[in-house]
């Protein structure tokens, strides 16, 4: 993989007509060794947000000994990285098949569940395999509801009252009973996680059983950007986010058993962003190598503000217009469906042309990994750039939270 600086030194020497990921593996050390530091228990990281090979191993290297996975895909991209990693299954509904694979081949011994016909199902493999349902720990998944830029409650989740129901049955069965819950992605609320612990302290006050563990789930918001032209949305820090959460978490009496959180978009998000190359102007359109069916899928859903700066192409002489006007422009995907369009313009300085380049940053998270085949196009170059985004030049724009007209 080459090595530039930044951005802007990667797009002048490759010149490139397809998008490229630019990888701070730096960065991602950083952002994972900061979460883990921050949250009082074990960190397993959300494979689905970005399962790339190079981003699991230098999770690796940062420390990361635990992930949460959902299909034999996503096993087998931990193993290739780590024989020793512990793999928390904690799909809510898996195959029969998938099943057996993750207990027999891979040695899973964590899973949740949020329906009984789940445990019917893992306990035909248990018997069928001769495992002793003591070595298994089940999480029983919680539905809860909370402010989060993706909900998450619609799908999985049991009933606190079902859930005490499952949890007992687990417990009968023999197997050693968690509890689990999953508050969204990109919370903004940070009250979300304490609605949620109170829902598994009702739970577990009327097991008749001590339970052995509780997973908090993802939600850990990453930061993105803002329309400089907009107040600038009230989300917690982080910081605040842990602090808030250690404090509930000893409040209910959880900190005496062992924790496990599932983050994804807080790791991974910075250590990534996107060269893409204006393929036409038209107007204020502009026409890029990349679009909703590629990378872009997260910002299409008009939840996400990503940051955004111009790369000049050198090659241009004349341009129009003042280079200090940042102007909307409603951006348009490679392929060639009239769906592929971002929900959000963006805003960028009135000069840009066809040929240059636009760096779109913080991309690491639902990027890569919702990116398809589609009309033929897949970007899948990589190269490492050694400066983080935000100190790679100023940020001239951003999607917008405005909507604008064609």
């Amino acid at each position: 993989m080459q090595r530039f600086e930044n951005a802007r030194a990667a797009a002048h020497e490759l010149r490139p007509d397809d998008p490229v990921y630019c990888f701070r593996p730096a960065v991602l050390k950083e952002d994972c060794r900061r979460f883990m530091e921050m949250f009082p228990g074990k960190t397993a990281y959300a494979v689905k947000t970005n399962g790339e090979t190079l981003v699991l191993k230098t999770l690796v290297e940062a420390g990361v000994t635990a992930f949460d996975v959902a299909s034999p895909g996503e096993f087998e991209a931990v193993r290739e990285v780590s024989p020793d990693a512990e793999m928390l299954y904690m799909h809510p509904v898996k195959a029969q098949s998938h099943i057996r694979l993750a207990l027999e081949k891979y040695g899973i011994r964590v899973i949740s569940i949020d329906h009984e016909d789940e445990i019917t199902k893992l306990t035909r493999v248990v018997r069928a395999l001769d495992i002793d349902p003591g070595q298994i720990t089940v999480f029983v998944r919680i539905q809860t509801k909370g402010s989060a830029a993706y909900e998450l409650s619609k799908k999985f989740g049991a009933g606190p009252a079902y859930a005490v129901e499952l949890s007992e049955r687990l417990n009968r069965t023999g197997y050693k009973v968690g509890l689990c819950f999953h508050v969204g992605s990109q919370i903004e609320d940070p009250d979300t996680y304490e609605r949620a612990l109170a829902s598994a302290d009702w739970v577990r006050n009327r097991v008749s059983f001590d339970i052995v563990g509780l997973d908090v789930g993802g939600g850990f918001p990453a930061e993105y950007g803002q329309d400089p032209r907009k107040r600038k949305p009230d989300m917690p820090s982080l910081g605040q986010i842990m602090s808030r959460l250690s404090g509930d978490i000893r409040e209910y009496g959880f900190h005496e058993m062992p924790l496990v959180a599932e983050p994804g978009r807080v790791i991974v998000a910075r250590a990534f962003s996107l060269i893409v190359r204006v393929l036409m102007r038209k107007g204020r359109r502009l026409y890029i190598n990349d679009g909703i069916w590629a990378s872009l899928s997260d910002s299409w859903t008009g939840k996400i503000t990503l940051p955004a700066r111009i790369i000049p192409d050198p090659a241009i002489r004349s341009r129009n217009g003042d280079s200090a006007n940042i102007v909307p422009f409603k951006v348009c995907g490679a392929t060639c469906d009239s769906v592929d369009i971002l929900s959000r313009p963006f805003w960028l300085p009135e000069t840009i042309d066809t040929g240059d380049w636009i760096e779109i940053g913080n991309i690491g998270a639902y990027s890569l990994s919702l990116r398809t085949r589609f009309n033929g196009f897949y970007p899948d170059t990589f190269v490492e750039v050694t400066t983080p985004f935000e100190e790679g030049g100023a940020v001239e724009g951003f999607a917008s939270l405005e909507t604008m007209a064609d």
